[in-house]
């Protein structure tokens, strides 16, 4: 970098090689934005996969971080719908703690009517995700509406 804190061969005012800030980047690099869509699928198919794996009972390495995973990140996805009102960073905090909430509930739920099992518990927490991406879709259906039509 040169010492006016821009890429060498940009002018001052540019915030790199291409230009200004929002243009694309060089030849060869993606933006974040560009890849959001290509990182949700893999969180999902990740998400899945773990899932499937429990439901199984597969004894592949990959079960326990996977599960653990999904388990997170399906009650943790419902929540960040549900909040629309908060700022980016606040809305994320607020659905990690709230899928770790929903997934304690569960199991004391489970342990206290003596029915805890593992294929139990991932089922609740799919259930109860989708439960709550259902109200909150049939809430706000013109949320949805909105992302077809910038689609």
């Amino acid at each position: 970098m040169s010492s006016s804190g821009s890429f060498p061969g940009s002018s001052p005012g540019s915030s790199g090689p291409s230009g200004p800030a929002g243009a694309e980047g060089p030849a060869g690099r993606v933006r974040l934005a560009d890849l959001s869509p290509l990182l949700a699928g893999a969180a999902t198919g990740v998400g899945v996969f773990g899932a499937l794996l429990a439901l199984a009972g597969s004894d592949s390495p990959l079960r326990a971080p996977f599960t653990l995973f999904f388990l997170l990140a399906a009650p943790s996805v419902a929540l960040l719908a549900a909040l629309r009102g908060l700022d980016p960073f606040a809305r994320l905090l607020v659905s990690v703690a709230g899928a770790v909430v929903v997934d304690m509930l569960v199991a004391q739920g489970m342990l206290a009517v003596h029915r805890w099992s593992v294929t139990g518990g991932i089922v609740a927490v799919t259930v109860l995700s989708c439960l709550l991406l259902l109200l909150v879709s049939a809430r706000h259906p013109e949320a949805g509406r909105a992302a077809r039509r910038r689609a």
